[in-house]
């Protein structure tokens, strides 16, 4: 017996080896970044940090295995790879899962209890009152349930053969990334590119927050059409269309197209509105349509983003009505005077929008100004992306980062840019064109990374928006809720004369959008940032183009006066059987572990393999079970390869169907590396996959008598030296999306690991083309498959004994066939090979038993 066949198994199996692998990788270092002091040999890929809130799904286990498909190759391809995990643990979808889990609430009025014991977690829902929390008692419980997912979450991506260096794990909230976050935003605010602003702002009630425009859907959402009389001097009667009656005393203004001749007279004068009697002007504004509804509108304040232009282009006042809890505020606005006005708006004060809607539409009723009953409708309507309630806007002192003055440069970011699949780049395009406000960077949460500033007070205890004290860059990070201004003490705090910290914390995206600052070291390892950054590789779902790959643009343009990264790779969602995406969300997500254990890690990977990029794939359990034959042929293939004898030193490959064979895998091997070069994972697996196929089920089986050496020593070291070389290079082919088999079948007769081997070359696998002709492969393929047919329908053993095969053909074929002649009279058992005389119009194959 060879060495290499002693240390194949007898009995190789797929079980167990991903914890046998996955220890050896990480006892080795395999995957840990080692810098070489040159960028050019350098691969950084900016790993999305999954959110910590929960588990990760399927969807998750698809995409990711993208980035490690890339992410081996280049390492195959001498790169040394950048490939840091982060967990972005901060904002809302944290806060959530820390109520609900923990079932506790956030009062930031509460003090900090030092002594605070986390309570059991909540089986079911209801089951106990919801305990109130100090902010600081509820950002601990945050960091401790975190902290536990992100073990979990570890687990699975190892299991799962991520090549990741956990030595350069991040977090999106702890000190290194508060930081550089609090960091980045001072120098935008020294730099002009930030700014506080009192200003409208779309708002959910239900989490108390503003949100910005990268995170608004639009949902449908059932409503009615209210038709309502304003009033003219001379007791004449206008009348408007609205879905919002309740705005009513927010009403500023009645807006026309100013070619409408109906309403032309009115423009100048002023109409007086029902119930809460405020005359408010009637102006001209192109932007009304003058065929919509009555054709004249009621602005208001605010109830979309379209009365936001109209408020700002015509100056007008502000009325608002709608608090940050969604509820009527308790006093009237300015302009509602009138006794009959203010005692009209007393009814609403403190109900929700709802309710005051009901209550309007029944005073309009009782004082004859609603023409006619609501009429139903359903209509889209912005939607914060991860709430349940319409958006409202409410004013408030909020900070931006200037975005729209950067559209065209932008823009050309965006074209500088490589794009995998390249039409995704009209999704960033249309989203920096259709820009219509800053980006709004502060969130009324409690979990995430603080504004780094203060307020002085001044001595009736209000706050100085217009002079806050900022932190200095080497106090950071800093919290303002328990950390001190530079000259004064706690003692100050909240009392006149003092200060008060921002209580607000930057929105997620803020700090996400610097993840490749974060995970380079910017600003903390120089050496370190010039040998990763720029990026080599962004790869992230394409539903976050407005968010994650703009925001990251962004910032990187503002603060490195770079593009983040040279590639973006965008992946597509998985559907459920409905062809609906799959998403916590929704509900119909498929956790991995359980497909990961029964199928086999290989087996997952192969299925996420054959989603292309930017490709919506459906979860197909299907694909896993071919992945695991696959796989389960890989041991075996190999195996059997294996068990031949060693080739001698001086062997060299002269057989014609070896060489052929040589010659097309060195065609597989330039298509396979041309693919992987482009991100095409899917199509270097296909014609890797076809090839292996090819090289199981014909050649294989036209060759193994020779290799026994039934024919001699000479075609057995040809047939056994072509046998190895073509199972290196298959390996090597297979290993970024097969990690494991491909593993354990390397290690059967190759020290080191497979994921450190060169990625394997066509040059290396040349062979004289006047000796090589590609077409023997496949004709020697259709030759024993027209004989495995023949058997097979005179039901017979494949193992029969034929007394002869004969072919017939046009002569250029049959000079082939005679090349393959003991290889087909061997694999056939055939006594003889016989070729026809003459020469045929077609191929034939006959049988002889």
């Amino acid at each position: 017996m060879s060495e290499t066949a002693a240390n194949v198994p007898a009995r190789p199996s797929l079980d167990g080896l991903e914890n046998k692998w996955s220890a050896r990788w990480e006892q080795d270092g395999v995957y840990r970044f080692d810098p070489p002091g040159d960028r050019e040999r350098v691969f950084s890929i900016d790993t999305p940090p999954p959110t910590v809130s929960g588990s990760l799904h399927v969807g998750h286990v698809f995409s990711y295995t993208h980035t490690d498909i890339v992410a081996r190759y280049q390492r195959m391809r001498g790169k040394h790879v950048f490939y840091p995990m982060g967990w972005d643990d901060n904002g809302l979808p944290t806060e959530r899962r820390v109520q609900n889990y923990y079932g506790v609430r956030c009062e930031p009025a509460l003090p900090y209890d030092p002594d605070f014991q986390p309570p059991e977690p909540v089986v079911k829902k209801g089951q106990r009152p919801v305990q109130d929390v100090s902010r600081r008692n509820f950002v601990e419980l945050c960091n401790r349930l975190t902290a536990e997912d992100e073990r979990v979450f570890e687990e699975l991506w190892r299991h799962l053969g991520l090549s990741v260096d956990w030595s350069r794990t991040y977090t999106t909230i702890g000190p290194r990334a508060q930081r550089v976050s609090q960091l980045a935003f001072l120098r935008l605010v020294e730099r002009g590119q930030a700014y506080q602003a009192q200003a409208p702002t779309l708002w959910d009630v239900s989490f108390r927050t503003a949100v910005a425009q990268a995170e608004l859907e639009d949902r449908d959402h059932a409503g009615a059409w209210h038709r309502i009389a304003f009033h003219t001097g001379d007791g004449q009667r206008v009348h408007i269309e609205t879905t919002r009656p309740e705005l009513l005393p927010a009403c500023v203004a009645l807006l026309a197209h100013p070619d409408d001749e109906r309403y032309q007279p009115l423009f100048g004068h002023t109409v007086r509105s029902p119930l809460f009697e405020v005359e408010v002007p009637v102006l001209a504004h192109p932007a009304v349509e003058p065929d919509k509804g009555a054709g004249i509108a009621m602005c208001c304040t605010f109830g979309d983003v379209v009365d936001i232009q109209w408020w700002r282009e015509l100056k007008l006042p502000t009325r608002a009505v709608i608090g940050r809890d969604g509820r009527l505020l308790p006093e009237p606005p300015d302009g509602v005077t009138s006794p009959a006005g203010r005692a009209a708006y007393a009814r609403l004060a403190g109900a929700t929008a709802h309710t005051a809607r009901e209550r309007v539409v029944a005073m309009l009723r009782e004082s004859g100004d609603l023409d006619g009953e609501p009429r139903r409708t359903v209509r889209p309507v912005k939607f914060y992306e991860k709430g349940d309630k319409p958006l409202e806007i409410v004013t408030s002192r909020q900070w931006f980062i200037r975005t729209l003055d950067q559209q065209d440069a932008l823009l050309a970011r965006g074209a500088e840019l490589t794009w995998h699949p390249g039409h995704m780049k009209a999704r960033y395009d249309d989203w920096v064109r259709g820009l219509n406000t800053d980006w709004l960077v502060s969130r009324q949460r409690f979990y995430g990374v603080p504004f780094p500033l203060w307020y002085p007070l001044d001595q009736a205890g209000e706050p100085d928006y217009d002079r806050p004290i900022f932190a200095a860059e080497d106090a950071l990070p800093v919290d303002p809720t328990s950390d001190t201004p530079p000259g004064y003490t706690e003692a100050q705090r909240g009392v006149p004369g003092g200060f008060v910290g921002e209580p607000d914390v930057l929105d997620t995206w803020a700090t996400s959008s610097l993840s490749p600052q974060l995970a380079c070291g910017w600003e903390r390892d120089p050496e370190l940032f010039a040998q990763t950054f720029p990026m080599d590789l962004r790869p992230q779902g394409h539903d976050i183009i407005r968010t994650w790959l703009f925001s990251t643009v962004l910032r990187a343009h503002l603060e490195n006066g770079a593009l983040p990264w040279r590639h973006a790779a965008l992946s597509g969602w998985i559907l459920d059987p409905d062809r609906k995406k799959m998403s916590k969300s929704k509900g119909n997500v498929v956790t991995p572990m359980d497909l990961l254990v029964e199928y086999g890690s290989d087996a997952v990977r192969y299925w996420a393999a054959s989603g292309r990029p930017g490709t919506d794939t459906a979860f197909e359990v299907g694909q896993m079970k071919i992945g695991r034959r696959l796989a389960t042929k890989l041991l075996n293939a190999s195996k059997f390869v294996l068990s031949f004898p060693e080739p001698t030193g001086t062997a060299a490959i002269t057989e014609p169907l070896d060489r052929a064979m040589i010659a097309g895998l060195a065609e597989v091997v330039e298509q396979a590396t041309a693919a992987l070069d482009d991100l095409e994972y899917t199509t270097a697996l296909e014609r890797t996959e076809r090839f292996f196929w090819t090289f199981c089920d014909d050649y294989l089986e036209l060759v193994k008598g020779r290799a026994y050496g039934q024919d001699g020593e000479s075609g057995a070291d040809s047939a056994r030296l072509a046998l190895r070389t073509a199972l290196s290079v298959l390996v090597r082919l297979f290993a970024p999306v097969l990690p494991y088999v491909t593993e354990e079948v390397w290690s059967w007769w190759h020290t080191g690991s497979v994921h450190s081997a060169p990625w394997p070359r066509a040059d290396e696998l040349a062979v004289p083309s006047a000796r090589a002709d590609h077409a023997l492969l496949p004709l020697a393929a259709t030759l024993i498959g027209a004989v495995r047919k023949a058997k097979s329908e005179a039901k017979v053993s494949m193992r029969a004994e034929l007394a002869a095969v004969h072919v017939v053909g046009p002569d250029d074929t049959l000079r082939l066939a005679r090349q393959l002649r003991g290889d087909l009279r061997a694999a056939a058992n055939a006594a003889d090979v016989v070729f026809g005389d003459a020469p045929a119009d077609e191929l034939a194959v006959t049988a002889r038993f």
